[in-house]
């Protein structure tokens, strides 16, 4: 029980960032190009963390199919929900200028995007729980690079959400209800995935792996190209070998 709560505990500290980052968002005008710098720099530390913690551990645990089965999995899965989700106005749920549409304009548009901040946010949460089964240490790239990745997808899609006319009240209370259910994902990793066998665990990694190496593609670098342009690259090697030098503290 102690370690399940200690797992939640991480996934609430990592998706809390949300809250923070939204509340930058809502309550101060940043710069556009800095937001987009910030979510160029968090695709390099998710990256690292993917590369580094999610797939490598993976392919140690049970070998390249489970890497491979599951990563090709997650990432059909997660833009296949991804394409689902921007059909009902969710598309530009992570962009900071006027993209996001209005109530007005497409009607239930707020809620595939709180459906869609669910879809970023599970697969990293559930890695972070568990990453603590089995006596295993917490992987401090990975709850990091969610940390600091979740900061500017929380001011982008909280700057966006006030410029489309949506109040502070459903700003703070999505990013906050995100919050906890990423907590609740880590928990949920932990309690009920102790019991399974190393390609299944594998497996499970790969998923979330892919997933949010799709997330990134599909959703952080265009908002970021979409405003540093040729900055993008060299701040998302920054991110990345920032995250790769902290793994290796």
């Amino acid at each position: 029980m102690a370690g399940a709560l200690v797992a939640g505990g991480w996934g609430l500290f990592a998706g809390a960032a949300l809250l923070v980052g939204a509340a930058v968002g809502t309550l101060v005008r940043v710069p556009p190009r800095l937001i987009a710098l910030v979510m160029a720099f968090g695709s390099g530390v998710l990256m690292a963390a993917v590369s580094f913690e999610l797939i490598a551990e993976a392919y140690e645990r049970s070998g390249m199919v489970p890497v491979v089965t599951g990563a090709v999995g997650g990432a059909v899965v997660y833009s296949g929900a991804n394409a689902l989700l921007a059909r009902r106005g969710a598309r530009h749920r992570k962009r900071s200028g006027e993209q996001q549409p209005s109530e007005e304009e497409a009607p239930g548009s707020g809620d595939a995007m709180a459906l869609g901040a669910l879809l970023d946010g599970v697969p990293e949460s559930v890695v972070i729980g568990t990453s603590l089964l089995g006596g295993g240490h917490l992987g401090v790239a990975t709850v990091g690079a969610v940390f600091i990745s979740n900061l500017p997808e929380g001011l982008a899609s909280a700057a966006g959400m006030r410029a489309a006319g949506r109040g502070r009240g459903y700003v703070f209370a999505l990013w906050g209800g995100i919050a906890v259910v990423s907590g609740l994902a880590a928990l949920a990793g932990y309690a009920l995935l102790g019991g399974v066998s190393a390609a299944v665990m594998a497996t499970i990694t790969a998923v979330a792996g892919g997933a949010i190496l799709a997330m990134i593609a599909d959703t952080m670098i265009p908002e970021a190209y979409g405003r540093v342009h040729l900055l993008t690259g060299p701040v998302t090697v920054i991110g990345f070998l920032s995250a790769f030098a902290l793994a290796h503290l």
